[in-house]
């Protein structure tokens, strides 16, 4: 083989080394991570229960004519632990934001991010802090503005030099609405669930999935 012939092997095999690291980095985890921030923004969106969303995807995925992706279990456990430690969550994120910043004031986008980034730091002790940055910083890298990354790495780094102490604060516990009195002995409860429909997430961009015709 030639000196040119080994060189354009060599750098074939790096390029094929790159892009198996490529797939690495966004493997099922990563993947998770991001269709649950697409599920956090479009519930903020339309003003929608985060969890029906996600039930709702489950449901619609059975029908393949539908093209719905499988919701994986990971999505489904950041959500929802997510969607019941919203308030603090938020509060964490807001009291780590730089003077002049509000949360209300950052884009959609970037507040579902730190919403996942946040609770994996906090709430799932099996993800390692340092990787619970990283991929927070990654996914606002592929999805935000330039601006994104420097800011959200400072506001996770932030949280994670206080780890220990976040994680020992007591968790929310899910809040349960007391029975209205009724003259009836017949006392009965409504639940509403609000209808949410949706096609597979988009590979490029997080936005709300538009329902299926």
């Amino acid at each position: 083989m030639s000196e040119s012939e080994t060189k354009t092997s060599e750098a074939g095999k790096a390029s094929e080394s790159s892009r198996v690291r490529g797939r690495k980095r966004h493997g099922s985890r990563y993947k998770a991570r991001r269709r649950a921030a697409e599920v956090l923004y479009e519930a903020e969106v339309r003003d929608v229960d985060p969890v029906a969303i996600v039930e709702d995807r489950i449901s619609l995925s059975y029908h393949q004519d539908l093209g719905v992706a499988p919701v994986a279990a990971y999505t489904k456990e950041i959500v929802a632990g997510a969607a019941q430690e919203l308030d603090r969550i938020d509060g964490l994120i807001a009291a780590n934001l730089a003077e002049n910043w509000e949360l209300d004031r950052i884009s959609a986008v970037d507040r579902a991010i730190l919403r996942v980034a946040v609770w994996e730091l906090i709430f799932n002790e099996d993800v390692p802090v340092a990787t619970a940055v990283v991929e927070g910083v990654e996914l606002v890298s592929q999805y935000s503005t330039d601006v994104a990354p420097a800011y959200v790495n400072a506001l996770l780094d932030s949280i994670a030099q206080n780890i220990e102490k976040h994680r020992a604060e007591p968790t929310e516990a899910p809040m349960e609405e007391p029975l209205e009195q009724e003259d009836s002995a017949d006392d009965t409860m409504e639940v509403a669930v609000e209808d949410s429909s949706a096609t597979a997430t988009d590979e490029d961009r997080i936005v709300p999935e538009s329902t299926p015709e």
